[in-house]
């Protein structure tokens, strides 16, 4: 398909003016992609197709070139900016990202550029200096049902209310979700991720930063962080993965069947609502304190270097030494198989 456009400033006023001016532009597609290098996005939702306005801003706003088309089956909406040194100020005075960027403005997810075989050109983003002065703010109105990719270097994204497949891809920027339904991918490679209130499969992976999710439904809830505390609230799943490099792990009102908690150092504490087909916890060093329904039944496997382990569930044990436990609580339907390399180890009996 081919994609409307309309610009709604003339590239001959001066840039200042030029700055405060709104552009809308509109992307038909079952799928889209947006690159923009600096600025804040907002995806909300629209009645029907794909519209952005962009606000350009900085000194040099008018060097920016907005690119259109199809690129590898998706029609696509690119901010092209002209230099390799970018000055955003709003991401702080010592801030610096670098990341490499095709001529065609693409970046981040080489699987989906048409020439993801060039590494492109070295960028500089920083919040001080020298450089290009220039971003662009992004309102993208989604209706229900799309398909849609943003790609940002640094700055923010807001996701409200959309319901479709999203997948974020940000350098260096926060990400908030609220009231998400359908599928969504986020991935982050320094910033804080929050999500509210999402329905759907959840899949957050970031290079650091500290993530919540709060008010989940779906089926998968996927979490992956090399280095940030995650923290999770009312979560229903049937497949709950969290792997931490580094941080704690905190979650309440946990329903989900199979659960898999790890991270390399910190603690792991997880209220289990309802009954469960298997739970895996590791640390590296951490204490880890499970509560779980009354009417748990699972095989268990508990294992510390050094540390008590204690629980509130009467066990058949079939192997006791002073670093593990193995037996039975209940019917043994379940499985449990819980390891910390130097911490205490609890199982405990929720209040429900």
């Amino acid at each position: 398909m081919r994609a409307a456009t309309a610009v709604l400033v003339s590239l001959i006023w001066p840039a200042g003016l030029l700055a405060q001016q709104t552009e809308r532009y509109s992307l038909a597609g079952d799928e889209v992609a947006i690159y923009n290098l600096a600025g804040q996005v907002r995806v909300e939702p629209s009645q029907s197709g794909v519209v952005i306005q962009l606000t350009r801003g900085g000194s040099d706003a008018g060097q920016l070139r907005i690119a259109q088309g199809e690129l590898d089956g998706r029609q696509t909406l690119r901010v092209i900016y002209p230099a390799d040194q970018i000055v955003y100020s709003p991401s702080g005075r010592n801030s610096s990202t670098q990341l490499r960027v095709h001529e065609d403005g693409t970046f981040g997810d080489d699987e989906h550029s048409w020439n993801h075989h060039e590494r492109g050109r070295r960028v500089s983003i920083t919040g001080s200096g020298g450089g290009l002065e220039a971003h662009a703010d992004l309102r993208v109105q989604v209706p229900r049902g799309q398909r849609v990719c943003v790609y940002l270097a640094v700055g923010a994204v807001t996701v409200t209310n959309v319901d479709g497949e999203l997948h974020v891809d940000a350098h260096s920027a926060s990400v908030n979700a609220t009231g998400v339904r359908g599928d969504m991918n986020l991935d982050v490679g320094s910033g804080s991720v929050g999500v509210t209130g999402a329905e759907g499969d959840l899949h957050v992976d970031t290079g650091s930063g500290p993530v919540e999710v709060a008010r989940f439904q779906g089926r998968r809830l996927l979490i992956d962080t090399g280095s940030g505390e995650v923290t999770g609230s009312e979560l229903q799943a049937k497949e709950l993965s969290i792997d931490t490099g580094s941080g704690d792990i905190k979650l309440t009102g946990v329903a989900a069947s199979s659960l898999a908690l790890e991270t390399g150092s910190g603690s792991v504490t997880a209220d289990i609502r309802t009954d469960f087909q298997s739970l895996n916890v590791e640390t590296g060093s951490g204490d880890v304190a499970i509560k779980a329904p009354p009417t748990l039944g699972a095989e268990i496997q508990i294992e510390t270097s050094n540390g008590d382990i204690e629980s509130d569930f009467p066990m058949l044990v079939t192997e006791r030494a002073p670093d593990h436990v193995t037996g039975r609580i209940g019917d043994g339907r379940g499985r449990i198989a819980i390891e910390t390399g130097s911490g205490e180890i609890r199982l405990l009996k929720n209040s429900n």
